[in-house]
């Protein structure tokens, strides 16, 4: 799908992806509106028009043009202002721009959802873009007369996403007796009951926490028995930003001049050596071109699935480029895959004493400071423990591992090898692993090495983001970010705008699949089950880039 907007000299239309957060939402108690997830969804669902200036619009209640006034900021421009052309309390703008969609694809066109203004309204119109040569509008109508509104710059006017023209028309929509869906029918009542009975636990002993108030089925993409039916539900929308929607003429040749006094090549004197704050806008601007130009093919930004990819195919294609891949097909002969289960490992390890991550849920920093949250269990009571307690607070990791190589050996004769991508010995065949309850989450860092996270037992969900977003991550601490979960719907994007401009993948890793992350690649991690993983470090190829890691 296309969207492409065309621009003459000096037309410069402010368009942005659109923003999920709302001041009336933020407003709320503990921002409850953000809990419904069609509300975030719809907000950021397309592409946001700006006003160009500021200004204020009255309507003295008459049905012609010259009832309504409309006043423009005294340092606005002359284009882009609003103006009174229809009557009927109505006030218009011009957009800036002639936007074409892919054939067969209209442009639907209205004020910001879940937006409220007093005393004005948004008109609404669904535009063929993929023929039409003509710049269109946006319009208002006022509703209260005698009322100023007013619009600030830099305010969105308008949004817009792309619809399929004929769609609606061939839709065939019937009433049908939900006795004719059994299985719907029986998952309804299944979760109208977990519900009712949800609300009287709340209201009997509510939670300290306001997540724990809400159940999060829908939020989460699951089914009343906790599965996921789809492999794309969306927590949050990431919309790509129009690619040079900021024109610069002229800048590139100026850029160019040798410095004052000096014609040679290549030359700077002592007054035009680089400051420091230049350095790092300039590295901030190539990372960002970096990825901006990574983003013009799908083939080569999207994360894809590989089946019977050959050492070389995953080398050449993947490991040395740096890019993400989804494996498929590598451990379907593992006996893990079938045997595991959270009474067969109990019976497995028995009663042997584990080491593991505990008491995480009392402190949102559990990641930075694990040595705080060791904790020792023998392995069947924590198994036990896991079972009955999902979410975050009890979590056995790769950290772990060195405390627990003895603990966790018998498991080892049910996992196979992967000897086309890492180097294995028979006595030591590598491996981190990972066992937790649905609910346990990674936040948002990078790591240092290249990793191989095989998902052996449930689902996980995987939120990345390429290495060369870094400048806008909000990377605060070694290899963390002052950003946990990227998905929580409470998030502060005042205080964190970068991230809108951030092209976030989502992966969920089923089991018998293998995710590679890349050095540098930001991720979070939540499982979506009960879930084991191993992670993978000791691959065929060099992966000790961290030795050369600068010291803090």
């Amino acid at each position: 799908m296309e969207l492409s907007c065309f621009v003459y000299p000096g037309w410069e239309p402010r368009i942005r992806p659109a923003a999920a957060r709302r001041a009336w939402m933020d407003d709320a108690p503990e921002s409850f509106p953000y809990r419904c997830l069609p509300l975030g969804i719809a907000n950021s669902h397309g592409w946001e028009i700006l006003s160009p200036c500021g200004f204020e619009a009255v309507w003295n209640g008459g049905n012609a043009v010259e009832d309504v006034t409309v006043t423009a900021d005294a340092d606005a421009g002359s284009d882009g202002r609003p103006v009174a052309l229809f009557g009927q309390g109505t006030f218009t703008l011009h957009i800036a721009g002639l936007l074409r969609t892919t054939p067969g694809w209209n442009l639907y066109v209205s004020g910001p959802p879940n937006s409220f203004k007093d005393g004005v309204a948004p008109l609404t119109g669904i535009i063929e873009t993929d023929w039409s040569p003509y710049s269109f509008t946006m319009n208002w109508r006022l509703t209260r007369p005698h009322h100023p509104v007013r619009f600030e710059e830099n305010e969105p006017i308008a949004h817009i996403f792309p619809v399929q023209r004929g769609l609606v028309e061939s839709t065939a929509p019937t009433f049908v007796s939900i006795d004719d869906a059994p299985e719907l029918k029986a998952m309804f009542e299944q979760w109208s009951r977990s519900r009712d009975a949800f609300q009287a636990q709340v209201r009997a002993h509510p939670p300290e926490k306001p997540s724990e108030r809400w159940q999060k089925l829908y939020y989460r993409g699951q089914n009343p028995d906790g599965t996921c039916p789809v492999t794309d539900h969306k927590t949050k929308l990431q919309i790509r930003p129009f690619a040079h929607a900021e024109l610069t003429g002229g800048a590139p040749d100026a850029m160019a001049k040798p410095a004052r006094g000096d014609a040679r090549p290549g030359a700077t004197p002592e007054s035009a050596a680089p400051r420091p704050d230049h350095e790092r806008a300039k590295y901030e601007w190539l990372l960002d071109t970096l990825e901006r130009q990574r983003a013009l093919s799908a083939n080569a930004s999207e994360i894809f699935v590989g089946e019977e990819l050959t050492s070389e195919e995953f080398l050449d294609e993947y490991y040395a480029p740096g890019r993400p891949v989804v494996i498929a097909g590598e451990i379907g002969s593992w006996p893990a895959l079938e045997r595991w289960n959270p009474a067969y490992l109990r019976d497995k390890l028995g009663s042997v004493t584990i080491e593991y991550q505990g008491g995480r849920t009392a402190s949102a920093d559990f990641e930075r400071f694990k040595d705080v949250h060791k904790r020792q269990m023998p392995f069947d009571r924590f198994i036990e423990m896991i079972e009955t307690e999902p979410g975050n607070d009890a979590y056995l990791t790769a950290y772990n591992s060195a405390g627990n190589a003895a603990a966790l050996a018998p498991l080892q004769a049910d996992i196979g090898r992967l000897d086309k991508f890492l180097a294995q010995d028979d006595g030591d065949p590598g491996g981190m692993m990972w066992i937790g309850p649905q609910g346990t989450f990674t936040a948002l860092h990078h790591d240092l090495t290249n990793n191989l996270l095989v998902q052996v037992m449930g689902r996980k969900r995987i939120i990345l983001a390429a290495a060369t977003e870094l400048p806008k991550l909000y990377n605060d601490k070694h290899v963390f970010s002052k950003v946990r979960d990227v998905t929580d719907p409470g998030l502060d994007l005042n205080a964190f705008g970068n991230l809108q401009n951030v092209r976030f993948h989502e992966v969920n890793l089923q089991p018998g699949e293998a995710l590679f992350i890349p050095i540098g690649w930001w991720h979070q991690v939540e499982s979506l089950d009960f879930s084991v993983s191993i992670t993978y470090t000791n691959f065929k190829w060099r992966n000790d880039f961290f030795r050369e890691y600068p010291a803090a």
